[in-house]
């Protein structure tokens, strides 16, 4: 299954609704807090699954609900509606709610350090760079074009070099040779593509100009105001998560295959090689879900050169502060 970046498009994210079904509280914690992940259950939140069941949050004296995402919700949609108090979100769409439709958000903190998203091609016809890429067909799903095209004119290449096409979330075509490369997750495709005879290469966007992080923890104003001792609560334990959890990528997934992981689809194979290639990407010198004004100035910049203006003051580093 890969992931269907379509469901973060935030057109209509005022009125986006329901959040998916709870899955998991610790009823004897202190204060209620509930986290809206962006995805279905996979290796992307092992962190957050380690943390839960060693009891992390309900050490840092929380009573936590975590709801499963899915490709039909928004994350953004279940803070707006009250139904959780933070979310994990591209840094795209929130932003671009904050500045179209005047969305009272803030990011305070980041997942992945570097965004996940990059190009995969064929290790038989490999693309090592955006420069192989003048005069070969690249299949984007339509949400990324503007992302691809950002990262291409960084690269001294104009989009009308390269032969865009949309991507349907599947990598057939790539294995098929009718494309030469896709964009997607870099940290699970290409073990799609191992699965059926074939090899794979890639390369991130942000290590040629699109230099966006990824998982944005978002939360609004008014919860910013209300809970920020839970918050700070639930990134400190939640940063413990992910330490015990990549200490050893291989260690949690296969205890998660009759809980967190049933039903999915994918076999525990999959999630440690997720688990594993999201390592280098999530690790921060300053600590696992750091927001460094480093991070914040390359990510405002990315987005500039995308139509979507940041600013510094959509980013809330204080709380980490306390962590």
């Amino acid at each position: 299954m890969n992931r269907n970046i379509d469901r973060r498009h935030f057109m209509a994210l005022m009125g986006a609704g329901a959040a998916a079904p709870l899955l998991a509280r610790h009823a004897s914690a202190a204060a209620p807090l509930t986290m809206q992940a962006a995805w279905i259950n996979d290796a992307e939140f092992t962190g957050y699954f380690t943390a839960i069941d060693n009891g992390y949050y309900k050490d840092e004296g929380l009573d936590l609900t975590y709801l499963s995402g899915g490709p039909d919700l928004i994350p953004e949609s279940s803070i707006i509606a009250g139904k959780a108090d933070l979310a994990l979100t591209t840094p795209d769409t929130t932003i671009k709610a904050i500045v179209d439709q005047g969305a009272k958000f803030k990011i305070i903190g980041a997942q992945y350090q570097k965004n996940p998203h990059g190009i995969i091609s064929l290790a038989k016809n490999p693309i090592h760079s955006p420069k192989e890429l003048v005069g070969k067909t690249l299949a984007v799903p339509p949400v990324n074009v503007i992302s691809v095209e950002v990262m291409l004119r960084a690269n001294g290449i104009e989009p009308s070099q390269v032969n865009i096409v949309p991507y349907a979330y599947d990598p057939t075509p790539l294995i098929k040779g009718e494309i030469d490369a896709s964009l997607d997750f870099t940290t699970n495709v290409p073990f799609t593509i191992k699965q059926q005879s074939a090899e794979a290469v890639s390369f991130l966007l942000y290590d040629f100009g699109y230099t966006i992080f990824n998982d944005a923890i978002v939360v609004t104003d008014d919860t910013l105001a209300a809970k920020r001792k839970e918050l700070v609560a639930w990134l400190k334990a939640s940063r413990k998560g992910w330490e015990e959890n990549l200490r050893d990528p291989s260690v949690y997934p296969p205890k998660f295959a009759d809980t967190w992981f049933k039903g999915t689809g994918r076999s525990i194979e999959n999630e440690v090689y997720f688990n594993t290639a999201q390592k280098p990407l999530i690790e921060s010198p300053k600590g696992i879900l750091s927001l460094t004004e480093d991070s914040i100035a390359k990510t405002i910049d990315a987005l500039s050169k995308a139509g979507i203006k940041a600013r510094r003051d959509m980013f809330d580093t204080t709380l980490l502060e306390e962590v």
